[in-house]
């Protein structure tokens, strides 16, 4: 296989990871969104347990073609820390962006008619300066009294322990790290940030996760609900996970790394 093959497959690797993590995320979002009573309303951990394993299973079926970053926080970390190649940093950020846009046309497609339900008993519009919840299954947003500048700060700092986490989970030095079940592992990572911090803004950590059912939306109809969102809030789960991210990786390079065990010299 030639080099340029390898990196198509690469690329198409990460767009299917992203397919993977938004058709099942979404749709638990969905199910918590459109239904009353929601099956989740008492019981979040589920919504939690459900993003995780779909990043999990992402992992277990992209990883062994292009590692399986599967977000843009995770591309840029791994560029500044642990060499990645710098060409490849747009490329694969763009193919999550499509991945996570084909994912959120798949969840519509399922789910529809249930949101055109949902919008006709709540008469709502889906292009509504008033706003449309049903624009939640698709991307992220502000919870309660949660403004876009505090949800900024949140953001960075959610984002930076997802990647403070998964540096550790796959450092070759750390002897602690569970190599066999990484997978598993940052499918668990991710679960236990939803369990903790999901209501506040449904906990979005990378911006390809957001910003490509963001996009769908807004031509499948959201209109201005989806871009530029109440308050102007689209570029917010862009630009802070992306810092949240590099702050995460440095974190992680500078204050644990130089202190873990390293092979005796032969």
């Amino acid at each position: 296989m030639s080099e340029r093959q390898r990196f198509i497959g690469e690329l198409i690797a990460e767009a299917v990871a992203l397919v993977i993590i938004i058709a099942f995320g979404d749709s638990v979002a969905a199910m918590i969104v459109l239904y009353d009573p929601s099956p989740y309303a008492h019981a979040y951990w589920g919504v939690a347990i459900a993003w995780g394993l779909a990043v999990a299973m992402a992992i277990y079926t992209t990883g062994a073609i292009s590692g399986c970053h599967a977000n843009p926080s995770v591309t840029l970390a791994l560029w500044l820390f642990r060499g990645f190649p710098a060409k490849k940093v747009v490329p694969y950020i763009a193919a999550q962006v499509v991945g996570a846009f084909v994912g959120a046309a798949i969840v519509y497609a399922l789910y529809g008619p249930v949101i055109d339900h949902f919008n006709l008993i709540h008469h709502a519009l889906r292009d509504s300066p008033a706003g449309d919840s049903s624009a939640a299954v698709f991307f992220t947003h502000p919870g309660l009294a949660i403004t876009p500048a505090h949800a900024f700060v949140d953001e960075v700092i959610i984002t930076a322990l997802l990647v403070f986490g998964i540096f550790a989970i796959t450092e070759e030095l750390n002897t602690q790290a569970p190599m066999a079940n990484s997978a598993f592992a940052i499918g668990l990572l991710v679960a236990l940030l939803g369990a903790c911090f999901g209501n506040l803004e449904a906990w979005p950590m990378s911006g390809a996760r957001d910003f490509g059912p963001r996009l769908f939306a807004y031509v499948a109809g959201w209109g201005r609900e989806a871009i530029p969102g109440p308050l102007n809030y689209w570029w917010i789960p862009i630009v802070a996970p992306a810092l949240g991210g590099i702050a995460g990786g440095f974190l992680y390079q500078r204050v644990v790394r130089p202190f873990l065990p390293r092979p005796e010299a032969k």
